[in-house]
């Protein structure tokens, strides 16, 4: 069984808030939006029948330290037996606990890294949990097999040196192609930022960068892969910039996708 689990968690954001509203505004598309709950392989995605929602994880504080530690323990209480958790945020720094309670789980994780962002600053804004550098924290503990990130088009020095200390396998949009998927391996886990899309395809998100992959090609992206995907976020969509909730349906439509690819 899937495991839905929302994290409204948007405080090491470093240029605008509202990703914690996101989880709320994507679950509401199942009611309230445009689409029925069938991906497109045929299969219904039904809350009770083959995925469970346990609500969102209730933060009682906006300290870093103290976000990282509830989500990374909560996440490691839900992960027993062969669940499988999707996690909707958030800001990209709720990516780091999730992950990490994934990797204590499965051993040799790799991680697949759908981004406009390489998030590998090793210190942005002296907050080491920011949401510029999850992967950045990630890698510095050694902890998962190999990282993958793909549509990024916004490396500067620092990031392209820090994705080269690591081993990093990068698909840059200026060089965009999908023969990185026949590579990924198992345990595989997934993690959407939505700025990965390009602004004209989803506008809800904070940090617009032109030049992204269509949803079309997320889509195929998801829809192609072989390896076991064992967890998946979808984070960075906030609904304070979205525009009639196109982004929530994108995001909606990128969860049924996933959560059909994990059945």
């Amino acid at each position: 069984m899937i495991k839905l689990i929302g994290v409204p968690f948007d405080a090491n954001s470093s240029f605008l808030k509202g990703p914690a509203l996101a989880p709320a505004r994507i679950r509401m598309m199942e009611v309230e939006g445009s689409a029925n709950c069938y991906a497109e392989n045929g299969i219904e995605i039904k809350a009770g029948v083959n995925y469970d929602d346990y609500g969102d994880i209730v933060f009682n504080s906006t300290h870093a330290a103290d976000g990282y530690a509830l989500i990374q323990q909560t996440i490691a209480a839900q992960l027993t037996g062969d669940n499988k958790i999707i996690s909707l945020g958030g800001d990209h720094s709720v990516s780091y606990p999730l992950i990490d309670a994934f990797a204590k789980v499965h051993t040799k994780l790799h991680v697949l890294h759908l981004d406009a962002h390489a998030d590998l600053y090793e210190n942005f804004d002296d907050n080491p949990y920011s949401h510029a550098s999850p992967f950045a924290r990630i890698l510095e503990q050694g902890r998962i097999a190999s990282l993958t990130q793909v549509g990024i088009r916004t490396f500067n020095t620092h990031q392209r040196q820090q994705a080269k200390r690591y081993g990093v396998q990068v698909v840059e949009m200026n060089n965009f192609n999908c023969s990185f998927i026949e590579k990924l391996q198992s345990p595989l886990y997934i993690s959407v930022d939505l700025d990965v899309l390009d602004p004209a395809f989803a506008p809800g998100v904070s940090h617009h960068e032109p030049g992204g992959i269509s949803t079309r090609e997320l889509l195929t992206i998801i829809q192609s892969i072989k390896a076991n995907i064992v967890g998946a976020d979808i984070v960075e969509y906030n609904p304070v910039r979205d525009i009639n909730n196109m982004t929530a349906m994108v995001a909606y439509k990128v969860l049924k996708e996933l959560m059909a690819k994990m059945l």
